[in-house]
């Protein structure tokens, strides 16, 4: 059964070099305008409670908040985008932010640039145990008319190459990322609902309970991989 990959590598790693430099380049790196719109948003003063996001957060904190996530709280796996939007509701009293917007990832690569450089670290143990049970389980189901699973991508087949794309080992420390592809940023959902349409399968929503554990069993698989917070990909 496919697990770890020891060792996991970033999807970096296999792009090209005109893609590694963009990324580098703080002048070229397209993900800059997101962020500096989250990086506004954070600031703003939004919502019945009028506050922001910064009242509460100064700049030493959410250090390292973005490499823990997914993870449990309050019993329910928690991917990024809903804490964003825990903290808008019940702190701010402000409406939540659909997922997928250019205002949520806009928002997340503003929480995420303070985690950039630091190994992702989830934790899979307690209550976090079931949900990886569930996404391991996701991550080696053949699905769709190609009847294939994510492992015969990302573990058997890394470095080979379908419909002119590199396959890398799948990892998220990049995401959400700027999707060359997209000419946007895009998240980890969208992107596993690009493999599910690529194996003509049906795509499931944007925060659905199978994509937050397979999110929460892909981000375990990279645990150790530095956070990219403005990360490119093909």
């Amino acid at each position: 059964m496919p697990d770890r990959p020891a060792p996991p590598v970033s999807g970096h790693a296999l792009a090209t070099p005109a893609v590694q430099e963009m990324q580098r380049d703080s002048f070229a790196n397209p993900a800059l305008f997101w962020l500096e719109r989250g990086q506004s948003a954070f600031s703003r003063v939004e919502g019945a409670a009028k506050k922001a996001c910064a009242d509460c957060h100064g700049a030493a904190d959410l250090r390292g908040a973005a490499t823990t996530f997914p993870k449990v709280v309050d019993g329910a796996l928690t991917a990024l985008e809903g804490q964003i939007n825990r903290c808008r509701t019940v702190r701010m009293s402000a409406p939540a932010l659909a997922l997928g917007s250019e205002a949520m990832l806009s928002l997340m690569l503003a929480v995420r640039e303070r985690s950039d450089g630091m190994p992702m670290a989830v934790r899979v143990d307690g209550a976090a145990r079931p949900y990886l049970d569930r996404g391991r389980a996701l991550y080696t189901e053949r699905r769709g008319q190609m009847n294939l699973a994510c492992f015969q991508c990302h573990d058997e087949r890394v470095g080979l190459w379908l419909r002119g794309e590199q396959l890398t080992q799948g990892q998220t420390n990049g995401l959400p990322g700027y999707l060359l592809r997209w000419g946007e940023v895009g998240s980890v959902h969208r992107r596993f609902r690009f493999c599910d349409d690529q194996r003509l399968a049906e795509p499931g929503a944007l925060g659905s309970d199978d994509y937050l554990a397979l999110e929460l069993y892909a981000a375990w698989r990279g645990n150790g991989l530095p956070v990219e917070a403005l990360a490119v990909r093909r």
